[in-house]
């Protein structure tokens, strides 16, 4: 048991300290990219997605100008 009470309190201790600098823990639960039909899933909501957007102008023209902000930004770098 001394290893594994070694590593508890160099966890404890890495914790601690994530406290004190003001962190906390969070759990979050992600969908499992390896469960079957994940990625017909995220295919078809793509493209859901995408036929939304490919319908909507101002976010058209909101995306270019935010490229062009950002290329506008590179070049001034």
């Amino acid at each position: 048991m001394g290893a594994t009470d070694n590593v508890n309190n160099r966890v404890k201790r890495h914790r601690d300290a994530l406290r004190a600098a003001g962190l906390r823990p969070i759990q979050i639960w992600v969908p499992d990219t390896r469960q079957p039909g994940f990625a017909e899933e995220a295919r078809r909501q793509c493209a859901a997605v995408a036929a939304a957007d490919a319908g909507d102008q101002d976010l058209q023209d909101f995306m270019d100008a935010a490229l062009l902000d950002l290329d506008d930004d590179e070049h001034d770098a």
